[in-house]
């Protein structure tokens, strides 16, 4: 089962990851002033996850691929790694699909950055 991994940064911000089984990043959060911002994001993650029309497939600049998870209101919540395939894209959001909902929390925040 996947876990999401909470962290600080070395601004003071709070982010999460969500890591698949073999400790691959899947999606990364914002960041966040509070850490109950970021607990409010996994848990938006886990409550939008689900749905494909909450995820925007993208093309960067560079041609790599990646997504957008997006809440309700249209709010970026998370973003993927880079693929080099469109293919490899649409993995990553089945794998963000599986591990998400009960996906664990793990607090590395207070580690330092």
């Amino acid at each position: 089962m996947g876990k999401f991994v909470v962290t600080k940064r070395s601004n003071g911000e709070f982010q999460f990851n969500l890591k698949a089984d073999n400790g691959e990043t899947i999606l990364s959060s914002e960041g966040y002033s509070a850490k109950a911002g970021c607990e409010n994001g996994i848990e938006s993650v886990r409550k939008h996850s689900q749905s494909d029309a909450n995820y925007d497939k993208k093309t960067s600049s560079n041609g790599k691929y990646f997504f957008n998870l997006k809440a309700s209101n249209g709010q970026v919540i998370g973003t993927s790694e880079m693929y080099e395939s469109a293919s490899g894209r649409d993995g990553g959001i089945e794998s963000v699909k599986k591990n998400a909902p009960g996906a664990s929390v793990v607090d590395d925040s207070s580690k330092a950055a």
